[in-house]
């Protein structure tokens, strides 16, 4: 699978433009190969960088391999380039404050979008992105890529969207101050179809990947110049504040409750809890458009 998929157009103010090259890995982090240029002007280092250090870690997310119980990997930052791109060209811009951190990408979100929480009908009617998504080159029968067409709704994605919609009105409001990124960008399928969070693969497996993960984290949050890194979910969180304490990132590193279905807390009233905790943060004020 290649990250370097056609170009789409965005029909948003910022477009989408071609995609960068694979970089290689040096002591301490990801560093550009000599002569490969991502950021043509000021106003698109932001994404430039971040789309930089992305496909860096691409590159070295291929030499890793996984054993039992996992038995498919998807990418989607390989197959939803397209659309992946577009979302973070679009919306990835200077003066960012926030960084929301999610852990992995969901079956029915990232998965089919390319944008972090990403369920469907937000994505393409909310955050009106486009482009074409592609699929893994093998994949589970009961877990099948069909990208922007995909009917499946995603509980996380719609709760945590439908929440900064809801407060924002707009997308611009939410994006002014805050960015949306996956720790790891990987899906891992069991035989079964159950889907597997980074957690539950076996130790020395886990901690190959996320040693990896953490190298493209802090160099994300020194791209974007953001000043806190909410995890969503506490194992997003923890991880954030371990790798940043770790590499000497000065950043604040807090919490909020994941609005996944699995999570019975989350299912009694997530936006009420996250709208407490962003009102705990300043953040409330600076979301609210009402």
């Amino acid at each position: 699978m290649s990250a370097d998929s056609s170009a789409a157009q965005c029909s948003a103010d910022r477009g989408c433009k071609d995609g960068d090259q694979p970089l290689a890995l040096c002591e301490g982090g990801f560093k550009p190969v000599p002569g490969v240029t991502t950021a043509p002007s000021s106003s698109s280092s932001s994404s430039a960088r971040f789309l930089q250090v992305e496909l860096e870690l691409n590159t070295h997310l291929r030499r890793l391999s996984f054993s039992e119980p996992v038995r498919y990997i998807y990418n989607p930052l390989e197959y939803a380039w397209d659309t992946h791109r577009c979302y973070v060209e679009k919306f990835c811009q200077p003066g960012q404050r926030v960084l929301f951190l999610g852990m992995n990408p969901g079956p029915f979100g990232m998965a089919q979008t390319g944008v972090p929480f990403g369920e469907v009908k937000t994505v393409v009617e909310w955050l009106k992105i486009e482009g074409e998504v592609g699929r893994p080159h093998d994949e589970h029968p009961k877990r099948r890529i069909t990208g922007l067409a995909c009917t499946q709704r995603e509980v996380s994605g719609a709760r945590f969207w439908g929440l900064f919609r809801k407060l924002c009105g707009e997308p611009g409001l939410f994006f002014r101050h805050c960015f949306v990124h996956n720790l790891c960008p990987l899906i891992f399928i069991s035989a079964s179809g159950k889907n597997l969070t980074p957690p539950e693969l076996p130790a020395t497996e886990r901690e190959a990947l996320l040693a990896l993960c953490d190298i493209a984290l802090c160099q994300v949050v020194e791209a974007l110049g953001v000043s806190m890194v909410i995890g969503v979910g506490r194992v997003a969180e923890q991880r954030a504040r371990r790798a940043l304490s770790a590499a000497g990132v000065t950043v604040r590193v807090e919490g909020i409750m994941h609005p996944s279905p699995r999570n019975p807390l989350a299912n009694k009233g997530w936006e009420d809890v996250a709208r407490a905790k962003l009102a705990e943060l300043g953040l409330l004020s600076l979301l609210d458009n009402t």
